[in-house]
């Protein structure tokens, strides 16, 4: 079942797995051990009822966030919360069940801004701009991500028990279009064409974008959303 926003719906299957299940301890990932400060964990329990979207809990030994919940009281029976959860380390999705005013832990993740720097073989280098420290993501951790990644972009990367669990790039990314059919003038309304910018990626855009026009696109859905 699919649970969007507190309802009930058909679903589809679950998401595919992860590569971060490939990422190791700082020796394989990370350029040096990680700061004390970021391998202590404090744990925290949250209350089932207290459960929302977006929500960080461990489960069975591993950190999974809430993708969609439904709280169920029916006729007969105790109450209980319904969640779709999905697995940082591995990427799956599952359903899962708790009583409600059951107490779960709160999975500790934290997150640290790193610029993204360069590309080196099929890693990707981000850095810390204050220690100069150097976090590695493999390209198949990257994954589609990597069409909307441009040098010097800004990210947050998350840190659960101080290994990489996963990154998030910024919600709104401005790229220059390098390739695309001549534009129609900005009167022109309705019409659509591809565009390449310079990560490669190819973006659908008004017909008024010309190449080197630098335009806002939605990282999420890889939609434009406007010129810059």
């Amino acid at each position: 079942m699919d649970l969007r926003h507190g309802h009930l719906s058909p679903s589809g299957a679950t998401a595919p797995p992860s590569s971060f299940a490939q990422l190791r301890r700082p020796s394989s990932c990370l350029a040096g051990p990680r700061p004390l400060r970021s391998r202590l964990t404090r744990v925290y329990a949250l209350s089932s009822n207290d459960i929302r979207v977006g929500s960080n809990l461990e489960v069975d030994g591993a950190p999974w966030k809430v993708l969609e919940f439904l709280h169920v009281k029916p006729g007969k029976g105790a109450a209980f919360v319904r969640t779709k959860m999905r697995n940082y380390i591995t990427g799956n999705t599952v359903d899962k069940t708790f009583r409600a005013g059951s107490t779960i832990p709160e999975a500790s993740i934290s997150k640290e801004t790193k610029q993204f720097t360069y590309k080196d073989g099929a890693q990707f280098v981000f850095m810390d701009l204050t220690t100069f420290e150097e976090s590695r993501l493999n390209e198949s951790d990257v994954g589609d991500r990597q069409k909307w990644l441009k040098e010097g972009m800004d990210c947050n990367l998350l840190y659960w028990n101080g290994r990489i669990i996963d990154f998030d790039l910024p919600i709104t990314v401005r790229l220059t279009v390098t390739d695309t059919d001549p534009g129609q003038g900005d009167s022109a309304q309705g019409g659509t064409k591809p565009a390449t910018v310079e990560t490669g990626a190819v973006v659908t855009v008004p017909s008024f974008v010309n190449v080197g026009d630098d335009i806002l696109i939605d990282s999420r859905t890889g939609q434009y959303m406007n010129r810059a």
